[in-house]
């Protein structure tokens, strides 16, 4: 089977991430004797410094590990709205949607205080060791990928009118971050050598640690960001505000570890965050395949996975969320799909559907069937991940824009670790995109916007809630065989990550293997697909019933007959759905195995 890169095997360690930097800083540190964990540590860093249009140290991450002989656990790196962010506060500013920029969207910063958890109850290396590599790209410089210069033309006007601080970084002399020439960010390496020097005399590693932790929480990087969230900023409702963070809401937040979501399915248990997450989606659409699948890649196989994702999405719209008790368990349960099963027809629905799990009246938003455009294309989110891949004229396919209106895009990375031992870790980083907020002058990072994909309709599991996590997309995968971690997987793309990583999973169980181990490449490269016939999770949110968006390489034939049974096909370019990463271990051999995305071009597999 041609593909467009080997699948990597070997037996001391693997990693895939959506950069090369990423992917070979963390493999160094398996080199000089850490562990995977370590590793996914090191590598997130740098692709807060090589991605900053794509996440920063201010967002987000879910982390799934693997611990080798131990049990899955999920580290949420989702930090909660802050205790002033009530629906009420937000209305009475004359809002109906979070803004999907600036302070009023930020939510408590939470990706570094995972990383830290992560490194000091895992890890074993020190912190100055896993951030010297991201430390030497943000002060000596790292040649830039052509996206980050294309996502800051795109901002161009407000950095310089408004967001100056940001300017200030990412336009030095008025010139943009471009290839051929190395980019730095000097803020953010004073930032972190000042952290690595507060902590220097606290005592251990593991103490060292957690003095960072207490820096960020209650130093001067949290008065730094307090100081930012109470600017007045320009955000996409077109009015300028000062957002609700306190230093009460930094002191009083931590990740935290719990038990992951999971769901059994031909051998497999797939492993995912819980419904804070958009992850159980993922199990859902397991639960509703029927025993006998069509023939892989047929219209009858897209189709069926089609349909079956909208039912799921609806679901998530009415039922997920970290403000009421998900009724987990029945929305997975098999009495609960054989029923929603039978609502799959032969034809494509345009209907939002939620189900009734134990009897429960679902409630949804006003906005949540607002359709905003049947334009083929285009994108209903705005700000965030981006929801539908562009069209073939696209000059930057797959990464951020800007739309008609002027929103920004961002999106997201994604890291998966194996090691020689046989610890597993998947990660997916994003928010805090140099889009998001204005750059902390001080820091050399920006706020996130997490909230944007809250509700300010009062009673809904996903409602603007004090202390309570927004529901992500952010959704990385661990997947057992028989019991055993096998592989870890994830990508970037908001609503559609859980629709390309079915695809993945399925490919990887369906087809080939290669050399005796998964067909990881092979299952990344094949034809992708999505839908968004489901509400956006980023603003301005809505829907576009019946849309189909595929890649070019999807046969003629099986296109056609989707559009037969009324699905709205787009066709996008030839490599424009899917961006995913993965590792695997094989439990019977000890052989480890990775892949990377080639869309894009820059996401590579590392490992030996």
């Amino acid at each position: 089977m041609f593909t467009t890169r080997p699948t990597l095997q070997g037996t001391f360690g693997m990693v895939s991430s959506t950069h090369w930097l990423a992917s070979q800083s963390a493999m160094a540190v398996l080199e000089d004797g850490g562990n995977a964990y370590d590793a996914a540590v090191a590598g997130a860093f740098v692709l807060h410094v090589v991605e900053p249009h794509l996440n920063g140290p201010a967002g987000e991450v879910p982390v799934l590990l693997a611990p080798a002989g131990g049990e899955v656990r999920v580290l949420c790196g989702q930090g909660v709205a802050p205790a002033g962010a009530t629906a009420a506060h937000y209305k009475a500013l004359g809002l109906d949607l979070v803004p999907g920029t600036g302070p009023l969207a930020a939510a408590v910063p939470g990706a570094f205080d995972a990383w830290m958890l992560l490194l000091r109850d895992h890890g074993t290396k020190s912190l100055a060791d896993v951030l010297k590599y991201a430390v030497g790209y943000a002060e000596d410089g790292h040649p830039p990928v052509e996206n980050l210069g294309a996502t800051v033309e795109t901002v161009r006007e407000l950095f310089e009118t408004e967001w100056t601080s940001s300017a200030e970084v990412y336009l030095p002399g008025g010139q943009a971050p471009r290839p051929g020439r190395l980019f730095r960010n000097p803020a953010l390496a004073a930032t972190w050598r000042r952290l690595l020097a507060e902590t220097e005399g606290a005592g251990d590693r593991e103490a060292r640690i957690e003095a960072a932790r207490q820096v960020w929480r209650t130093g001067f990087v949290a008065d730094a960001m307090v100081r930012q969230a109470r600017r007045p900023t320009l955000d996409t409702s077109g009015a300028h505000h000062t957002g609700v963070l306190t230093a009460d809401d930094l002191a009083a937040w931590s990740a935290t570890y719990e038990a992951p979501a999971t769901y059994d399915w031909n051998g497999w248990t797939v492993c995912k965050a819980g419904p804070w997450s958009q992850g159980p989606a993922l199990l859902q659409q397991l639960a509703l395949l029927p025993p006998e699948l069509p023939p892989y890649g047929s219209a009858d196989y897209v189709h069926l996975l089609v349909e079956g994702c909208k039912l799921a999405m609806a679901d998530r719209e009415a039922w997920y969320g970290d403000a009421a008790d998900v009724p987990l368990a029945e929305l997975l349960s098999d009495s609960y799909n054989a029923g929603r099963r039978a609502l799959v027809a032969d034809k494509a629905s345009y209907e939002l559907r939620p189900g009734a799990p134990g009897g429960r009246v679902p409630r949804l938003s006003e906005h949540a069937r607002v359709v905003l455009s049947d334009e083929p294309g285009f994108s209903p989110m705005g700000v965030g991940e981006p929801t539908v891949a562009k069209t073939p004229t696209s000059p930057v396919p797959g990464e951020p824009e800007v739309d008609a209106k002027g929103l920004t895009r961002g999106d997201t990375c994604h890291l998966d670790v194996v090691d020689r031992w046989g610890n597993m870790v998947a990660a997916t980083p994003s928010g805090g995109w140099l889009q998001s907020n204005p750059v902390v002058p001080e820091l050399g990072f920006p706020l996130g916007t997490r909230l944007q994909m809250t509700w300010l309709t009062e009673g809904l599991p996903n409602t603007l809630t004090p202390g309570r996590r927004p529901r992500t997309t952010l959704t990385p995968t661990i997947a057992l065989r028989d019991g055993v971690p096998a592989l870890a997987f994830g990508t970037p793309g908001g609503d559609q990550q859980d629709q390309w990583q079915l695809h993945f999973l399925l490919a990887v169980a369906l087809r080939a293997r290669v050399r005796g181990g998964l067909d990881l490449q092979g299952a990344i490269d094949a034809p992708n697909w999505h839908n968004d016939s489901f509400p956006g999770s980023f603003y301005p949110r809505g829907m576009r019933p019946g849309s189909l968006t595929v890649e070019s390489r999807m046969p003629a034939e099986v296109v056609e007959e989707l559009r037969r049974r009324g699905h709205d096909v787009a066709v996008g370019a030839a490599w424009s759905e899917g961006r995913l990463c993965a590792v695997a271990r094989d439990p019977r051999t000890g052989i480890l195995s990775a892949a990377a995305n080639p869309r894009g071009m820059q996401g590579y597999a590392v490992g030996r």
